[in-house]
């Protein structure tokens, strides 16, 4: 399809760093017509590195993607067929970087997505609005997409949109399931030296604040380098402060060398909340005996009241859908991972002339719809470019002989059941 003269050109842009770029998954409509004009989505995703665990489903939601785009896109009396090209950030930043500048330029996608923490949405992002390219993100709080890239307020971007929750909703979601704990409010900060920690730990725009606003105490002993080998320090100043609830934001194998080195050095908290670490059975799992009883923020689960736009597919049927084809229990990024090629769909759908960037930028800035996460709308958003979906809290518990995310806290998200009740650390 050759396109139409814009007002915004592609900028050249030289990749950082001599790694050689991964092979691609090409996804395509099996069925559409082989004459049909094409529409490339280009997807980032870290398939490999310590953040892999967000995209473990990948394989799973992008070939019901391809099944379900199969048969092309309408878009003013035509059908497009739509060619996802997905690659792996390798958990890098500069890696993401590289790979989405590739798909911009090489490739020369007509839409780019990612997801799966900052350190894959801002560097593909942050491509994509300088190559003016249409772009979609979701799983990272968006203080951390926004603010992290230097955003604006009343400014914002101009090509990249984000929907997720923030940092607002994740406090509003841990307050509300300590409040009920009977523990003391000396709470332990664990925040890495990263995009996420830095948000999370932020004095002005992170927990610090809020926390002391509802009367906890929160002990930060300063940013530790991820893949730290070594929590003494922290450690040592959370038994000083007799902290009874941990949180914070990690990546897994940071949790389990603290988790590890907590019981060896006697400290025995009641509640522990941790972001990122704690979201995948996998890693729960890999704890043994010490990760029941860890709790952790809820995105979406099989609980979760919503269907999707593009299948009809209920969030338990998306769910156990992949536990069948997989032999795995199901993973929260399932349904933003989903969420993302619903408003694909939507957005090629609608858009004026899917010749022209713009139109296609403006077509995701005027997107209501409602997903498998909930309902997407740019125009509620809390800040330019950006748009929330609804957060809880969930424990994971012994449920027979396996490990269950229940849900034990819904304040700020009345329609999504409750499923279990917080039981402290013995």
């Amino acid at each position: 399809m050759t396109k139409k003269t814009s007002t915004w050109t592609r900028r050249s842009f030289v990749a950082g760093g001599a790694a050689a770029l991964a092979a691609p998954a090409i996804l395509s409509g099996t069925r559409a017509y082989a004459d049909n004009p094409v529409i490339k989505v280009g997807h980032v995703s870290p398939r490999t590195g310590p953040l892999a665990g967000f995209a473990e489903a990948d394989d799973y939601v992008l070939e019901a993607i391809a099944q379900a785009f199969s048969a092309g896109l309408e878009n003013n009396g035509k059908t497009f067929t739509v060619e996802i090209i997905s690659k792996d950030s390798q958990s890098n930043p500069n890696r993401a970087a590289e790979v989405a500048a590739d798909l911009i330029l090489g490739d020369e996608v007509d839409i780019i997505v990612a997801a799966s923490t900052p350190d894959t949405v801002n560097p593909v992002s942050d491509q994509a609005e300088i190559n003016d390219v249409p772009c979609i993100t979701t799983d990272c709080p968006w203080q951390p997409y926004f603010f992290g890239r230097n955003g604006v307020p009343g400014e914002g971007f101009r090509s990249t949109y984000h929907f997720f929750w923030g940092l607002e909703d994740v406090i509003g979601s841990f307050l509300d399931m300590w409040d009920g704990a009977g523990v003391s409010k000396t709470v332990a900060g664990l925040f890495p030296n990263d995009a996420d920690g830095n948000a999370w730990g932020d004095a002005e725009l992170g927990l610090p604040k809020p926390l002391a606003a509802a009367g906890y105490d929160l002990i930060d002993p300063g940013r530790f380098q991820p893949l730290s080998d070594d929590f003494s320090n922290q450690i040592a100043a959370f038994k000083a402060a007799d902290c009874e609830i941990v949180t914070g934001n990690m990546i897994a194998p940071d949790f389990a060398t603290f988790w590890a080195q907590s019981a060896q050095q006697g400290f025995a908290p009641k509640v522990v909340t941790i972001g990122k670490a704690l979201l995948f059975p996998s890693v729960i799992e890999s704890l043994g005996e010490r990760g029941d009883g860890l709790s952790s923020e809820v995105w979406w689960s099989p609980n979760h009241p919503f269907n999707s736009s593009l299948t009809g597919a209920s969030s338990k049927e998306l769910a156990d859908g992949y536990t069948a084809a997989s032999g795995r229990p199901w993973t929260q990024p399932i349904g933003f991972k989903h969420a993302l090629f619903e408003v694909v769909a939507d957005v090629i759908k609608r858009a004026e002339d899917l010749e022209d960037p713009e139109a296609i930028v403006a077509a995701i800035a005027s997107t209501n719809l409602d997903t498998i996460t909930g309902n997407i709308n740019w125009a509620n958003g809390p800040i330019n470019n950006v748009t929330k979906t609804p957060l809880v809290a969930g424990q994971w518990q012994r449920d027979g002989d396996e490990l269950d995310l229940k849900i034990v806290a819904n304040s700020n998200a009345t329609n999504i059941p409750i499923t279990g009740e917080l039981k402290l650390l013995s």
